[in-house]
């Protein structure tokens, strides 16, 4: 681990950062979709979302899900409806559960005086009803998304926005992400980025290395809290 202050402001990814995308197995279930696509079909929704920005191009995260469900219903389950059942899978989003650690995890980061915002390539509603539910709003200042931005992560501007939006220097502020491609982006745009490692595989050599890995939000919280802050 880098040898760094404590940050000042943690910039928290919500999909997989944040909640559990378990429970949208059954979801895929119930409309006949096999349950084992769904990290499958969720890893291509934000490979979309990279191709279109890479063109300066943008659509929102509900359209790519939409469009991609539709396209997967036709082919493995053709007599269905498949406006109702992307619907009925959609709507789980708004229903899923945050991580076991995450409530815990959360309130030990703000007690270290640390303020915490979200910073999500999902809608905004999502990041609310979610961290609402769970009884953690109170903790984040603000719920920010690339669709405020009009940047899709891992865009630099994407996190240049949220850092701007907070009146922080990216120097003082630092990601917190599942997906190492989201730590690689903060680290390239100037953040310092902390990847939580829950068991999906290792950390890819070709990406620049998170400053912090933990296994969970409590264990990046023991970590920040050994820091001196600034």
């Amino acid at each position: 681990m880098e040898s760094l202050p404590r940050p000042d402001l943690l910039v928290c990814e919500v999909n997989e950062t944040l909640s559990d995308l378990a429970p949208m197995a059954g979801r895929f279930a119930a409309v006949g979709l096999d349950p084992l696509l769904v990290r499958g079909w969720f890893a291509s929704l934000l490979r979309d979302g990279m191709a279109l920005a890479v063109h300066g191009e943008r659509a929102p995260f509900a359209e790519l899900a939409r469009a991609s469900l539709e396209a997967l219903l036709r082919s493995a389950a053709p007599d269905r409806d498949p406006r109702e059942a992307v619907e009925q899978v959609l709507a789980g989003f708004l229903a899923l559960p945050v991580h076991p650690d995450v409530v815990e995890g959360v309130r030990e980061l703000a007690g270290l005086g640390i303020r915490l915002v979200t910073m999500s390539n999902g809608a905004v509603a999502v990041a609310e009803r979610l961290l609402g539910g769970a009884g953690l709003g109170e903790h984040f200042e603000r719920m920010l998304s690339v669709e405020q931005a009009g940047y899709f992560k891992p865009d630099p501007r994407a996190y240049h926005y949220a850092v701007a939006e907070c009146g922080v220097p990216p120097g003082e502020a630092m990601l917190v992400a599942v997906h190492p491609w989201d730590t690689d982006g903060a680290r390239r745009a100037g953040l310092s980025s902390a990847w939580i490692d829950r068991g999906d595989g290792g950390y890819p050599s070709y990406f620049l290395p998170p400053t912090v890995t933990a296994d969970s939000l409590v264990g990046l919280a023991g970590q920040l809290a050994s820091r001196a802050g600034h």
